[in-house]
């Protein structure tokens, strides 16, 4: 901890919300009448993964469907780690998350009598998917920030970097953020919520957008919160491979509707592979296409029987991409490999958001709820963010912290670090192919260990890495040793040595980092240095 210095301006709200995708916008929205500041490092105001979401929004509003066969579904994908209190929380509070959405103004698919045109997914039972043709994330984040430009009390920072978390004595008391132009504003607030999305720019190969890179998990795990899951990491087996960073995302919906998984001699090949075969859980269709591809053969969707003329109508955003480069999912075959999509894992928090430290809440992707467990059901993800984004809010508007004078105010980090620095660019081009080589979709320990004394070595060469190439640094160090310490396979974390679950590893993995960045386990089987573990209280 290092006390606050070079500050240039300072900025006091009731809470102070860091993100602006689904799950942040619902929180700030939700915590009416308080007064909200919302800090986002993207300059065109909605960032993040959110708009990029094509597959749409699972919830159980359909004659035949009911919450507990969605929690069913969830927590069969999610291999024996899912909480089962948040997953029901999700489940049946998810069709009237969707209503308060509508209300807002939100406009998704209508079949031919008007009713909400429902769509299926891999490893869903029912046909419980929510779209907005095949841009739902972006419709969902166009409708909450049409609502938080209504609403007086949310006041939206856009261009601003959170660099650190700022504690007064064991509390969160804010934030500090470099502002357009390079002015430092130390943003002060009884209540401070993380939602900052995920990692998916700590690898070479994402369909996340660039701005995906751990900063709230690295921010949180330098304050010292408890940390969970961190090596679950949900490759997306159909990203579009045409050299493009990131890559676009073919979503899965396109399955959902028929298209199938051939290889380059034009043989489907997950018949063999799992009884659903193109919808089996997104792990196995990756690791499918991933051996295929280790193996020197291409893979491709193809969706012309499925879909063909009709592209243009039903799935514009997927058709404009593959025009873009070159290609005419009509009358070809596309491309596809898996990218890095989705981070099961996170801060760990209760029901409430409330992580294990005081005056800090988190939802959305940045945190680990339990309701993905090993592996994320397709489409909970957005569901998710409205449910736990609407509960954080709500415990919010029941009693904030008590406000107090500061006392000693000190950043969690070291001193404010520049947004970047010299090195920076070559620092995370060596961490992102080193997580997709050692630390990717297929692991064992050999890899693993040569990565966290890569790391280690890139950590020592780069000692003033700042901003974004110290986050994703420190991140992937945490990732790396959970995936070694997890010594089996489950859900999206495979491992090659260990190729089959092991009952004795059916729990979730908690730790928290070390002052050095190192991570200190709860469990025992996983520890290798003295614990530090967080009690798991949730002072206010």
């Amino acid at each position: 901890m290092n006390r606050l210095t070079a500050i240039d301006g300072i900025s006091r709200s009731e809470v102070l919300v860091l993100g602006s995708g689904t799950a942040g916008l619902t929180a700030a929205l939700g915590c009416a009448p308080l007064r909200v500041t919302v800090l986002t490092k993207v300059r065109e105001g909605s960032g993040g993964s959110s708009p990029w979401a094509q597959g749409g929004i699972a919830a159980a509003v359909g004659k035949d469907d009911a919450p507990a066969l969605h929690a069913a579904d969830t927590l069969a994908a999610g291999a024996g780690l899912n909480d089962p209190r948040a997953v029901e929380l999700l489940t049946a509070e998810g069709p009237q998350r969707v209503k308060a959405l509508l209300a807002l103004g939100a406009h998704f698919d209508l079949d031919d009598s008007g009713a909400l045109a429902l769509g299926r997914e891999a490893a869903h039972s029912r046909r419980r998917i929510l779209h907005s043709r095949d841009a739902t994330g972006a419709e969902i984040v166009r409708t909450l920030v049409a609502a938080v430009h209504h609403a007086p009390e949310v006041r939206r920072v856009d261009g601003a970097f959170a660099i650190d978390l700022v504690l007064d004595g064991g509390q969160v008391v804010g934030a500090v953020a470099v502002h357009a132009g390079g002015r430092r504003v130390l943003h002060l607030a009884p209540a401070v919520v993380l939602a900052t999305g995920g990692l998916g720019h700590l690898y070479l190969h994402t369909t996340n957008p660039p701005e995906a890179t751990g900063d709230g998990l690295a921010m949180a795990a330098r304050a010292g919160a408890r940390l969970v899951d961190l090596e679950f990491v949900q490759f997306h087996p159909t990203a579009l491979a045409a050299g493009a960073d990131p890559m676009p995302l073919l979503t899965e919906a396109l399955r959902g509707e028929g298209a199938l998984l051939i290889d380059d001699t034009g043989r489907r090949f997950m018949t063999t592979e799992h009884r659903d075969a193109e919808l089996a859980p997104r792990d196995v269709v990756a690791r499918a296409l991933w051996s295929r591809l280790m193996a020197g053969h291409r893979a491709f969707l193809d969706s012309r029987a499925a879909v063909g003329e009709e592209f243009p109508e039903h799935f514009p955003t997927v058709f404009r991409l593959c025009q873009e480069h070159g290609l005419d999912p009509r009358t070809e075959p596309i491309p596809v490999a898996p990218a890095a999509h989705y981070h099961m894992g996170g801060i760990a928090v209760d029901d409430r958001g409330r992580t294990s430290l005081a005056g800090l809440w988190a939802c959305g992707e940045v945190t680990a709820t339990g309701v993905h467990g090993a592996n994320r059901l397709a489409s909970n993800s957005l569901l998710e963010a409205l449910v736990f984004g609407a509960r954080v809010a709500e415990d919010l508007r029941a009693g904030l912290p008590a406000a107090r004078a500061p006392r000693s105010l000190r950043t969690a980090g070291g001193p404010a670090a520049d947004v970047a620095a010299a090195g920076d660019a070559e620092l995370i081009a060596a961490v992102r192919r080193l997580m997709w080589e050692k630390v990717g979709v297929v692991r064992d320990g050999a890899g693993l260990t040569a990565a966290l004394s890569e790391l280690d070595r890139l950590a020592a060469r780069h000692p003033q890495a700042s901003g974004e190439a110290r986050n994703l640094l420190g991140v992937g160090r945490l990732v790396a040793a959970a995936a070694l310490a997890r010594r089996e396979s489950r859900g999206g974390h495979y491992r090659s040595d260990y190729p089959a679950p092991d009952p004795a590893w059916q729990h979730r993995l908690f730790l928290t980092a070390a002052p050095d960045g190192s991570p200190r386990f709860e469990d025992a089987a996983a520890e290798t240095t003295p614990s530090l573990a967080v009690s798991g209280s949730r002072g206010r």
